[in-house]
């Protein structure tokens, strides 16, 4: 019988070492193995291997922000809220929304008190009431499904591109690699 305070490694050689960042990292120039970028970001002369299904974005607000403001309509709609902002540096600073319907992409400037790089800190403020947010729709479901957030805009929030795992596709695979893409893979 094995040891309850123990748990048997499945593969025990194995290490792996994992940098969080948001900036658009060089993987090569940064001498690491593999990185993590949604589908729409990938470089083409990467090896890309889905990790995650598709997934969209959001807009957010609290029932009690609704109750001294129109719901918007249409994406243009935001100018005329106190959205949320989000500050990435892969966009350049403050993001701008994207949105799309029947084929036609569209991205809004939003103005507001708030800036957050943090999803956590914009699904709060919007739940506390203080503007509308840009979410990942799987980050905000439970608070859907209990009342605390109302979604707008849903005809215009398209599903896009998940997570992929990319590397070089120059790049001789060790066995320990290969098994780390493997257990990754979206299977879904």
């Amino acid at each position: 019988m094995a040891d309850a305070g123990k748990v048997p490694a499945r593969y025990p050689d194995i290490k792996v070492e994992l940098t969080v960042d948001n900036g658009l990292t060089n993987i090569v120039a940064e001498r690491f193995d593999a990185g993590v970028r949604l589908g729409e970001q990938l470089a083409k002369d990467m090896i890309a291997v889905r990790i995650a299904p598709d997934f969209r974005m959001v807009v957010v607000g609290a029932p009690s922000y609704f109750k001294r403001r129109d719901r918007p309509k249409r994406p243009q709609d935001l100018t005329q809220h106190a959205c949320i902002n989000i500050r990435l540096p892969t966009h350049g600073g403050i993001y701008a929304w994207e949105f799309e319907k029947r084929g036609r992409p569209i991205k809004v400037r939003v103005d507001g008190q708030l800036v957050f790089n943090s999803t956590a800190l914009r699904i709060k403020a919007a739940s506390a009431g203080l503007g509308l947010a840009y979410v990942a729709e799987d980050q905000v479901q439970a608070q859907l499904a209990k009342g605390q957030l109302v979604q707008v805009l849903d005809d215009w929030c398209v599903p896009f591109p998940g997570y992929h795992l990319y590397f070089p596709s120059r790049r001789q695979s060790s066995p320990a690699f290969a098994l780390l893409v493997d257990a990754l893979r979206y299977r879904g």
